[in-house]
């Protein structure tokens, strides 16, 4: 189906559909397509795919346009749309002449002057860039008279993971311009490949439901597929994942060529033993109910996250609830114990609050630390899109550090359009955590999750040491507290190859533990290519909340953007841009490193995909007519790269579908920890450290 978007005086023209009803109606979508230069237009999006693969904790997702213009002149194309949670640009693509060409990342500046002087000859150049911390825009320059332009977009993220359950956005519920008529009708597709290492018992979207077509292909391979057309486009995708067991341990991946130095990305996760303990402990929520909570119901949406939350609080806890604007609104000025009654009466008091005004959320945290007890651990609880003046952010770090010894603050950024860096920030600073909600997820299950979160942390003060490699360039640079159901993901660089000794230390229930284990560190491991991007996404973001501290970002950018050439990481400092063809990339002398990486990482996908199509071309084996003809197996697909580039061997080795014992068998051990038995289910704050070296994609 055509979707066409006509625009208006301003130029302004829809672009993204989604639905999940049957009946064309008008609707409302997240991404924009304007016509540029004030004129007016009309546009069509002819095709429009989405394809997401989520392995190993990571969702690529790749998006895949073609834009025609039915005017009979040029026009340059505006297309915005919202940054998805901790997603990471790893390409963009445009298609010139029949031939893909590939993007390259260039500072920020330079990308535009480029850009600009191929518009002054009419030719083709392409533009991504990041606005600001919410917002991507890709130029296209020119569609033709009549013509067609082919565009393509691959993110990564890590995906959010509560004890055995992952979730997955696609962000529709977020408008990137205001007072813009994005209504539309048409169609969309999007479809999943999920692939776990660990058994996958169920695969469910709590915003469409049935509206999805789910196969289970193996117990670790599942897919999912929604086409739709018509309908609302505000609403959220929301897909989420859940294993058979909680995953207790620390895993690893690896990603190196040969010569270079490697990168690894170790997992540690506290599983379902470790939730057993339910300390009594005193909440303070702070919601907040300024004008900007009025957008896409996000206050009402706070409203139903606390009611679901509270419904988890014992009657041994005790709360307060405030809303703030600028100036905090109390519900009880006192702590009351989480009873029925008292439960109801916060309620009743939040069905009061109306959005309005302005965004101060210092006074409300000075509020909340008043509630502070030395025999009780308080937990401050941000209800909040965070859209703070940017004035408070450096005065709200530093209020952070300030916070009682005893309390920590969490963070719950509602909707997409949210301040996410500082909402992580402010929870990261404290020893809590931040966890974001959609529109479309389920509330009492993100409830429910949250709340073991809650809990005194599973190990404190934990210390990582490798032996045997040397290890350098780690992120996060101080190792966060490990929460139930929080994983925390550690990536670096290493020198070196062979097995390392890997040593955790830290505090469980108040006793020190140390465990230490023998993993193998490649010398070539050509499987995991994303965590490369992702240590340096990781990187980034590390320098940038480094540099918000100090109230000045100037000192980091040389590194900032060093990063983002090297490894194709689109920030506020640096952008795509996609040239004519090879000649023009050399006239302006810019290396083609994210054509090479780009065909790294799908030749990686290429292999995935034939090792899933193996999967279930062998569940289908058992249907239909039993022969030799049907039972013969299917050609994998193939992914093409955009040029030819050297690629080193893959390697494939076998992992145990038991784990081995620790007596000849490097793949995984199972440890005691202090208080507990040394195998098995354990006791009050105990685990099993299950630690399992992966040198493949699982």
């Amino acid at each position: 189906m055509t979707m066409k978007l006509r625009g208006n005086l301003g130029g302004l023209l829809a672009a993204i559909v989604m639905g999940a009803t049957t009946q064309p109606a008008p609707s409302h979508a997240a991404g924009l397509l304007i016509a540029d230069g004030g004129l007016g237009g009309v546009l069509e999006i002819k095709e429009h795919n989405v394809q997401v693969t989520i392995n190993n904790g990571i969702a690529v997702t790749k998006v895949t346009q073609v834009f025609h213009n039915t005017e009979k002149r040029q026009i340059e194309a505006l297309y915005t749309f919202p940054v998805p949670k901790s997603a990471s640009v790893a390409n963009f693509s445009m298609w010139i002449n029949g031939k893909e060409m590939v993007g390259e990342v260039l500072e920020k500046q330079r990308a535009r002057e480029i850009y600009n002087s191929y518009k002054q000859q009419r030719r083709d150049p392409g533009l991504l860039e990041q606005v600001d911390y919410r917002t991507f825009e890709m130029r296209i320059f020119p569609i033709g008279p009549e013509a067609d332009q082919k565009v393509e977009i691959t993110y990564y993220q890590e995906l959010d993971f509560d004890h055995d359950t992952a979730t997955y956005v696609y962000p529709l519920a977020t408008a990137t311009r205001k007072g813009v008529d994005s209504r539309t009708t048409g169609k969309f597709a999007i479809g999943f490949d999920v692939k776990s290492a660990v058994a996958l018992t169920e695969l469910e979207s709590p915003s469409h439901g049935k509206a999805f077509a789910v196969a289970k292909h193996s117990d670790t391979y599942w897919q999912a597929n929604l086409e739709t057309t018509g309908g609302s486009l505000a609403q959220d995708v929301v897909i989420t994942c859940r294993i058979s067991r909680p995953k207790t341990g620390m895993d690893l991946i690896t990603s190196r060529s040969s010569g270079e130095d490697g990168f690894f990305c170790l997992t540690l996760t506290a599983g379902q033993d470790v939730a057993q303990k339910q300390d009594s402990m005193d909440y303070v929520f702070v919601v907040d109910a300024s004008g900007s909570m009025a957008d896409s119901g996000k206050l009402l949406l706070s409203k139903d996250a606390v009611a679901a939350f509270l419904n988890e609080i014992g009657e041994a806890d005790r709360f307060e609830i405030m809303t703030f604007n600028v100036t905090p609104n109390l519900g009880f000025s006192q702590l009351l114990p989480g009873n029925a009654a008292n439960k109801q009466r916060a309620l009743e008091f939040l069905s009061t609050q109306q959005a309005r005004g302005g965004t101060v959320l210092q006074p409300a945290i000075s509020t909340a630390y008043k509630y502070a007890a030395t025999d009780r651990p308080l937990n401050v609880v941000i209800l909040s899109d965070g859209l703070t003046d940017q004035q408070e952010r450096a005065i709200l770090l530093q209020q952070i550090q300030k916070r009682p010894g005893n309390t920590r603050v969490f963070c719950i950024g509602v909707g997409n359009d949210v301040n996410r860096p500082l909402l992580e920030q402010l929870a990261e600073d404290s020893g809590g955590l931040a966890s974001f909600i959609s529109t479309g997820d389920n509330f009492e299950r993100q409830a429910k999750a949250f709340r073991q979160k809650l809990m005194r942390p599973f190990a404190t003060n934990l210390e990582l040491k490798i032996a045997g490699v040397e290890v350098h360039d780690v992120e996060p640079t101080v190792m966060p507290n490990l929460y139930f159901g929080a994983p925390v993901k550690v990536y670096g660089r290493y020198r070196g190859s062979g097995t390392a000794e890997v040593t955790l230390r830290g505090s469980v229930n108040g006793i020190e533990t140390k465990q230490t284990a023998p993993l193998e560190f490649p010398k070539t491991d050509s499987a995991n290519p994303e965590i490369n991007r992702m240590w340096a996404w990781h990187r980034v973001n590390r320098l940038l909340k480094d540099a918000d501290r100090n109230g000045d970002r100037s000192p980091a950018l040389p590194e900032i953007i060093r990063l983002g050439e090297e490894f194709s990481i689109v920030t506020e400092y640096t952008s795509f841009l996609v040239l004519e063809n090879d000649a023009e990339y050399q006239r302006w002398k810019i290396s083609r490193k994210n054509l090479e990486r780009t065909a790294n990482e799908r030749q990686a996908q290429a292999n995935l995909q034939a090792q899933l199509d193996g999967i279930r071309n062998k569940a289908l084996a058992n249907l239909g007519p039993q022969g030799a003809e049907a039972a013969s197996p299917t050609k994998p697909r193939q992914i093409a790269t955009p040029t030819p580039v050297a690629q080193p061997a893959t390697t494939t080795p076998s992992v145990p579908t038991q784990p081995a014992t620790p007596s000849n068998s490097k793949q995984s051990w199972n440890i005691g920890v202090p208080g507990s038995s040394p195998v098995g289910p354990l006791g009050v704050l105990g685990a099993a450290w299950l630690l399992r070296r992966k040198r493949k994609v699982a």
